[in-house]
């Protein structure tokens, strides 16, 4: 069974086992389950069902296997002739989750 779900700001399509890495769920740890309660489509075939714009009852259960933080972005800006530099740095916080269920 598939579903797609809206979590964190995004949006994603997804079936029990896969691994996703989204924007971090404040207040977890490693090991702790997360119910997802936004899901927007779920079903496979005939059973296919779209919600309007969320399904009543419908739900995702899934397990954080880990809280890391992202890849270094380096922001730089510069104004030609001013003498104006300004470096900054940015490391997104992240969970990598894994769907356990799919409650449709």
């Amino acid at each position: 069974m598939k579903a797609t779900i809206k979590t964190q700001g995004q949006q994603f399509t997804v079936s029990e086992g896969d691994i996703l890495t989204v924007n971090r769920y404040p207040g977890t740890e490693k090991g702790s389950m997360v119910e997802i309660k936004d899901v927007l489509a779920a079903g496979e075939g005939e059973s296919f069902r779209v919600g309007k714009p969320l399904l009543a009852g419908a739900s995702v259960q899934a397990t954080i296997l880990e809280n890391k933080r992202g890849e270094k972005v380096i922001v730089f800006k510069k104004k030609k002739r001013k003498g104006m530099e300004r470096k900054r740095g940015h490391r997104q916080e992240l969970s990598v989750i894994k769907i356990s269920s799919i409650n449709a």
